[in-house]
């Protein structure tokens, strides 16, 4: 049985339409509580099941207000009958419907979750509006708290791995300027396993890397923080090149906790007094090189991306000559990826160029900080990934 919403008599201006299912097996009982409803001048839309088997249709429908729930019903009773619908709508006020004998029966179901109970042959139609009103306000401020915390932890495990994804540079004599940004993708604006790193090295070797592992979320995210740890750990410790990304392969591997999940990333090395730079890809797409002239893609040999195939280990070297100023930008796909503006265009890197070219001269930081605004501007939301950049300036501006 299923009542539609009205504004009855007695009714408050604005007053919400509760949703409320009414769940009883005692059919004179049930009309009762029908009755007073409409006594209550709420506007309401009742649906009445006779057990919680028949009701489960309901609780997992659409999202409802109110649950008034009798606890002797013919497939559950007691506080069983509160945990279980608990369990089936945790969001949604419960109010219980106790006999006269049963003193200790309401209290027991509050403990068991329900926000309210009421003693059938007592109920007046002003109290079950009053009652049905609070339980309802309880419930959603509840939710709301819960809902505020649950984001709260969201935030500080997002942001803990945001400091593991985007750390600072290890920077001693070098005049390299460093400039990178990350920004998550997703509805919740999660992390994703993109990842960043420079650092310079004892041998006066400055050593870049930006990776990508495949996926989204705090998963990816971990895997993205570990491997940006170890590809640190290991450059450190003097490792190089292809040895650098078969160990960094090994590491993925042995943390990822599924076969599909692979990386792809660049590593970049800068020997500044000889005006070189070292490049191995795996999997990546070539990095951005602005001179004096303009920017454009570097030409570069590409090696497999990591997990996808352990025993081949192919990751060769491109040499890059750098003149005595300029800047070398590395960046994930969703910089890239994003829409050009137009119904179904990407925009790619050759639009990428286009808006660089078109971005005013200034300093790196803000031509970054433009470049990003630019393309998201022209995606407008249509499509959503991690994006890592980072821009390596060196000589004069």
């Amino acid at each position: 049985m299923t009542s539609a919403a009205a504004t009855l008599p007695g009714a408050r201006p604005g007053e919400p339409v509760y949703r409320v299912l009414l769940i009883e097996d005692d059919e004179g009982d049930a009309l009762l509580v029908e009755e007073l409803l409409h006594d209550t001048g709420l506007r309401f839309q009742l649906t009445s099941r006779a057990s919680v088997a028949d009701a489960r249709a309901e609780l997992a429908a659409a999202p409802l207000d109110c649950i008034l729930l009798d606890l002797h019903l013919p497939d559950v009773s007691g506080t069983d009958a509160v945990t279980t619908v608990r369990a089936l709508a945790p969001h949604t006020a419960v109010i219980v419907l106790t006999g006269l004998s049963e003193a200790q029966a309401g209290p027991e179901a509050m403990a068991a979750g329900a926000q309210d109970y009421l003693v059938k042959g007592k109920v007046e139609a002003e109290l079950l509006r009053r009652t049905l009103s609070y339980a309802v306000y309880r419930s959603q401020t509840e939710r709301a708290g819960a809902e505020a915390q649950a984001a709260r932890l969201r935030a500080e495990e997002m942001a803990r791995l945001e400091r593991g994804l985007l750390p600072r540079p290890i920077l001693d004599t070098s005049t390299v300027r460093v400039t990178s940004r990350y920004l998550p993708g997703g509805e919740l604006a999660l992390l994703g396993g993109d990842f960043l790193d420079v650092v310079e090295c004892d041998d006066g070797l400055l050593c870049a890397v930006v990776g990508d592992v495949s996926g989204h979320g705090p998963d990816a995210a971990a895997l993205g923080v570990c491997l940006r740890i170890a590809w640190r750990s290991l450059v450190l410790g003097g490792h190089r090149g292809p040895d650098l990304l078969h160990l960094m392969e090994r590491i993925l591997i042995a943390e990822r906790d599924s076969h599909t999940l692979f990386a792809t990333c660049a590593l970049l090395t800068i020997e500044e007094k000889a005006r070189t730079a070292t490049l191995h890809l795996a999997g990546h797409h070539e990095p951005l090189l602005t001179t004096s002239q303009g920017t454009q893609e570097v030409a570069a040999a590409h090696g497999i991306a990591l997990g996808i195939a352990p025993d081949q280990r192919d990751w060769p070297a491109t040499v890059i000559p750098l003149p005595d100023s300029g800047a070398l930008t590395l960046y994930t796909d969703g910089l890239t990826e994003g829409h050009n503006g137009k119904t179904n265009g990407r925009l790619g890197v050759e639009g990428l160029l286009g808006l660089i070219d078109r971005l005013p001269p200034t300093d790196p930081a803000a031509q970054v900080d433009r470049l990003i605004e630019e393309t998201h501007a022209l995606n407008a939301g249509r499509h959503s990934d991690d994006l890592a950049v980072l821009r390596l300036d060196w000589g004069t501006a």
